[in-house]
């Protein structure tokens, strides 16, 4: 019986093993699959809530799917562009909109955010530091040159989300000193990713630069010359198919300069792109629309104007056609 069990045990444990190696290929591709970056679901998608109630279980998916692969790169490029993005649209975005009746509420919703964006964080660098060992250590010493050098275009997708998140973090909490003072290494990224690419995504990178460089003082390298020169680049890559650019020169350079008229100008040329002409991004045109609807909708939270002076009116679908 003990020689004929020997070769029954070995045949258990190769089945044992055999079952451990399928389930880790079945795991890894599904993490593969969901993280390859070429589906539209989300952002093609006509219903901005639907996709807002539907990204938390893709998020916990992706999050169990990383326990069982926690070197799959894509899938933690994927999973932390999603926290960053779902932070920005659906957390901090509507709570910006809300009342000074809301204040508490929107403050929770702040931290929340900013919570969201560092998980999202952590997912970039983890995805980072295995394709470039010892990149976390020369970010935190601050040897940005060093960290960044080796970096290459394929990279660019993680670059822009890993400075996104860390930016989106500092931008829902400006008093957290630990983020101000390493304020330096995310736009450091970003504008690496710039250097690489600059046309990724349809000039995504200009359009987080318009912000980044028309709302920061000038004390702290902002810049309204270079905020309107990454508007330019933004509107030509995109082929002006994308409101953001608009909204972001709006809401950051016209009210810096209270400037009502480019703020009404620039918005109206934002609700003017039909969704319909970008299938692929309808999400980010509807919900870039929507902000510039609220903006022009609540102008006298910005500007000192008299309130009955004409309001702006959105064009018509038949105008608009013409």
């Amino acid at each position: 019986m003990h020689k004929r069990g020997i070769p029954l045990l070995l045949c258990a444990l190769a089945v044992v093993f055999s079952s451990c190696s399928l389930n880790k290929v079945a795991v890894n591709l599904v993490a593969n699959t969901l993280s390859s970056g070429d589906s539209t679901v989300f952002t093609g998608e006509e219903d901005p809530q639907l996709v807002a109630d539907a990204l938390p279980f893709a998020l916990k998916l992706y999050e169990s799917l990383l326990e069982q692969t926690p070197e799959n790169e894509q899938l933690l490029l994927t999973t932390g562009s999603i926290f960053t993005m779902y932070a920005n649209a659906f957390v901090q975005t509507p709570a910006s909109m809300l009342p000074e009746s809301e204040y508490e509420r929107q403050q929770q919703m702040f931290l929340r955010a900013k919570k969201l964006y560092l998980r999202g964080r952590r997912y970039l660098l983890r995805a980072m530091e295995l394709r470039y060992p010892g990149f976390g250590e020369l970010l935190e010493a601050g040897d940005l040159e060093q960290a960044l050098a080796p970096t290459v275009s394929e990279d660019v997708p993680l670059l822009f989300w890993l400075s996104a998140s860390w930016l989106g973090a500092f931008s829902t909490d400006t008093f957290d000193m630990e983020l101000l003072l390493n304020l330096a290494k995310p736009i450091a990224v970003l504008n690496r990713a710039l250097e690489l690419d600059q046309a990724w995504s349809d000039g995504m990178i200009h359009d987080t630069l318009i912000s980044i460089y028309g709302s920061l003082p000038q004390a702290m390298g902002g810049s309204q010359e270079k905020a309107r020169y990454h508007f330019e680049k933004a509107v030509e890559y995109s082929g002006g198919l994308s409101p953001s650019a608009y909204v972001a020169l709006a809401s950051t350079v016209s009210v810096a300069n209270q400037d009502v008229e480019e703020f009404r100008q620039l918005l109206a040329q934002a609700l003017a792109i039909d969704p319909e002409d970008n299938p692929d991004n309808r999400l980010q045109i509807l919900l870039s629309r929507e902000k510039a609807r609220w903006l022009l909708d609540h102008i006298e939270d910005f500007f000192l104007i008299d309130l009955e002076e004409e309001p702006f009116e959105e064009p018509s679908e038949e105008e608009d056609q013409l």
